[in-house]
């Protein structure tokens, strides 16, 4: 065993044990869609600019962390997302009625003199009702008087802020059963404030008792909650020196509870609003997540299995580095901290069936070399070697742009489509590794058995296989009229324009803004049903569908959490028990933000690849690639128009990893076609172009049917929320398979009868050591 091989075995086992090691010690990190809970986005604004700054935004941030934390909410997240938003996480929070009540309280505790008896409410003119509200509203920052109804109604006039609730030390809520006030909120204040509570009651004390300018008024966000008079015991000047006080009125347990927490959490330094809102059923979750590992374990299998037959023993070493691929993939999402997504878990699937794809151009191109040295006795040794020299460029390639992919979806993407584009990451770099180091340790250690290199059905490599031999066979020229496969991707793009412009994109509430929500209920209710009985009551304009299983999915444009509870209420009254599976509010200001990130991220996917293609190929090359994939963009969204499927951001996660799918397979073509190029520079290029391509479609088919194994599997078995999911990768890998070879290479072939560029030069290699497979590479390295 050389060097290089020691190495690589020895790199492959650390890793491996580190691996399990992470995965028998530490657990995965669950995302709220799996587990179960509720996701807010909050929005900071400021009332003067309309928009807060960064720093105001981490006040509120931490204001909020004190209030959730007095909630109880097991591990709350909460996170600052650039500089307006927080992102709020409540796991096991199904009903986020009473976090956002909690959570969107300004809490501005404000204590006031009173001044005497206030204008009764309506006794103003209605002309001047608006403009002494908006008067009030100012004053009551520390203006002279403030009119505002006390806790029974009465009106009154209030002096200046004397205190602020900045100056509470404690809040408290207690049962006082001596005094029979019941519920209080008691407060203790801090030194300085202490001594401002006990100026302002000693002034206050200076009135006749029963006198209202007696009073204290504590108001709460612009609301007299009390407005005790001072004890009659306390004289005029000396006022209250404990420097704490009691809040009264009637309060409930939860009432006062609540107070309290709002008080000693703080005022939030600016108002916030909730622009967005995701509830998910942890049974949702738990069934995502039991789908997904059956769909896993089912289409994992199914791939191996495939290339076992395909590449007998050399295909069996591939399936266990697929093994060591999907450890290594899962200890780094578990050791990093990842938050695993419901689509970053069927990201971390169909990376399984991609994974496939080094394998396979490694395999492809070693039969290739094993034909071309017949009769040598260190054939496969050579071969194999040479199989992972010449395969890394369009290795290299490939991963790139899947990256470039994954890149956008991370810092364009939100919420779970974040998690995806990590996951995808990761799974890239997993898969390389599997591949080049563990896949490559195995099969260099089988080729030096005896028996393995002279038995050639039994390592795989020996063979030509099926597809090669048929295409020798038949040795079509698909290129001699390369106008005839792109009117075929014309037509193509015209039926699915005609979905679009016929029925339209269906934009889910992501991207619309509004209101989604999934009930699974105990009883079986039919559409006509639920929408009766939401219309009566007084849900006339919501949009009723089945969501699979019987689930009934409610769309809404515009509804509260009470709105909601009322919702389901009514629903109940027909469903009998009816449990919230999924809830998603989205702002329509954030819809919006929202659709114009996607058109962005689809528009610089499509520059950053043609940047890249054309750094790396020939700008014909990089032009045809970049065809191929809006190609691919335009025919998956006229598919899902024609079949009025709902595009939202997971669509665009699947819509994102076509295009690195589609420029993965133009990569590998055009490498061939560079290649072949070089060599015969006088070849007409039609030629040279089907020579690529029938050398390369054994590639496509076996690394197409490996991922095509694992969506089937996750679009059969992976539920209702992975459905559309898979559905556009299925469609997008299809497509894009063709539209790789046949829009791609023929866009190419028409644009370099105008290109004046030169075919690329040929490196001369020289004489290659016998039987070390070792040589160097042509033009610039790029083999297939």
């Amino acid at each position: 065993m050389t060097r290089a091989t020691t190495v690589r075995a020895i790199l492959a086992a650390a890793v491996l044990l580190v691996s399990v090691f992470i995965t028998l010690t530490m657990s995965p990190r669950l995302g709220l869609d799996l587990q179960g809970g509720t996701r807010m986005v909050l929005q900071a604004k400021d009332s003067e600019t309309a928009e807060a700054d960064r720093e105001s935004t981490d006040r509120t941030l931490e204001v909020l962390r004190r209030r959730i934390d007095s909630l109880g909410v097991t591990e709350p997240t909460l996170t600052r997302s650039g500089d307006t938003r927080i992102i709020v996480e409540l796991p096991d929070v199904q009903d986020p009625r009473k976090a956002a009540e909690v959570i969107g309280k300004t809490a501005q505790l404000t204590f006031h003199p009173v001044q005497g008896p206030g204008v009764p409410e309506g006794a103003e003119g209605e002309k001047d009702k608006g403009k002494d509200k908006e008067k009030d509203k100012e004053k009551g920052r520390g203006g002279k008087e403030l009119n505002l109804p006390d806790e029974d109604g009465r009106p009154l006039a209030l002096g200046p802020v004397a205190l602020s609730g900045a100056g509470v030390k404690e809040a408290k809520a207690s049962f006082d059963a001596q005094q029979g006030a019941g519920w209080t909120v008691s407060l203790d204040f801090h030194k300085d404030a202490g001594r401002k509570w006990t100026k302002l009651t000693g002034e206050a004390a200076c009135n006749p008792v029963q006198d209202e300018r007696r009073r204290v008024a504590i108001v709460l966000d612009e609301k007299v909650i009390s407005s005790p008079q001072v004890s009659p015991s306390v004289s005029c000047g000396t006022g209250l020196p404990s420097g704490s006080t009691q809040i009264t009125g009637s309060f409930s347990a939860d009432e006062a509870r609540e107070l309290a927490l709002l008080i000693e959490g703080g005022a939030l330094p600016v108002p916030v609003e909730i622009v967005e809102q995701r509830t998910v059923g942890p049974t949702l979750g738990a069934a995502a997540i039991d789908a997904s590992a059956r769909a896993a374990l089912i289409g994992a299998s199914a791939t191996a299995l495939f290339i076992i037959v395909i590449y007998r023993l050399f295909g069996a070493l591939a399936a266990v580095a697929l093994a060591a691929y999907g450890l290594i993939s899962y200890a780094a999402l578990v050791g990093l901290g990842v938050t695993l997504t419901l689509p970053g878990l069927a990201g971390f699937v169909l990376a399984i069936g991609m994974a496939v794809d080094a394998n396979v151009l490694v395999f492809e191109r070693a039969r290739e070399e094993f034909a071309a040295r017949p009769g040598k006795s260190s054939s496969l040794r050579a071969s194999l070697a040479a199989g992972f020299k010449g395969a890394w460029s369009a290795v290299a390639d490939s991963n790139v742009t899947t990256l470039i992919a994954a890149g956008l979806l991370f810092f364009l993407g939100s919420g779970p489509v974040k998690g995806f584009g990590v996951t995808l990451a990761i799974g890239v770099l997993a898969s390389m590794f599997s591949a080049l180091v563990v896949a490559r340790a195995l099969t260099e250690i089988a080729s030096r058995s005896r028996f393995v290199a002279d038995y050639r059905g039994v390592n795989g490599i020996g063979i030509p296989g099926r597809v090669r031999t048929w295409l020798a066979r038949r040795d079509p020229h698909l290129m001699r009229h390369p106008r005839r496969w792109l009117t075929i991707s014309a037509v193509l793009i015209a039926v699915a324009v005609a979905g679009i412009v016929v029925r339209g994109v269906n934009f889910g509430v992501e991207f619309t803004g509004g209101r989604l929500v999934e009930y699974s209920t105990s009883r079986p209710v039919d559409v006509e049903t639920a929408r009766t009985a939401l219309a009566g009551a007084g849900f006339g304009d919501a949009e009723v569908t089945t969501a699979g299983a019987g689930d009934i999915s409610v769309r809404t444009k515009d509804l509260d959490n009470n709105e909601e509870h009322a919702l389901r209420s009514a629903l109940a009254a027909e469903g009998g028990e009816t449990t919230k599976v999924r809830d998603e509010l989205i702002g329509p200001s954030l819809g919006d933000e929202l659709r114009r990130n996607a058109l962005i991220a689809l528009g610089i996917a499509v520059l950053v690849q043609l940047a890249y293609l054309a750094f790396r190929f020939r700008w014909t090359f990089a032009l045809g690639s970049v065809g191929a994939l809006v190609h691919d963009v335009i025919i998956l969204t006229g598919a899902f128009a024609w079949m009025g499927r709902t595009v939202d951001g997971i669509f665009l996660a699947a819509l994102l990893t076509v295009i690195g799918y589609s420029v993965n397979d133009s990569v590998v073509v055009f490498d061939r076609v560079r290649e072949l190029w070089a060599k015969a520079r006088k070849k007409p290029l039609p030629d040279v172009a089907n020579q690529a391509i029938i050398q390369t479609v054994p590639r496509t088919v076996n690394t197409g049917m490996g991922a095509l194994f694992i969506l089937v599997a996750l679009a059969v078995l992976g539920g209702d929320s992975l459905e559309d999911f898979a559905l556009a990768l299925l469609i997008g890998i299809v497509v894009g398979t063709y539209s790789s070879v046949m829009t791609a290479v023929p866009a190419a072939l028409l644009l370099e009868r105008t290109s004046k560029v030169p075919p690329p030069a040929r490196t001369r290699a020289p004489r290659a050591r016998q039987g070390s497979g070792r040589r160097d590479p042509l033009d610039n390295g790029a083999r297939v």
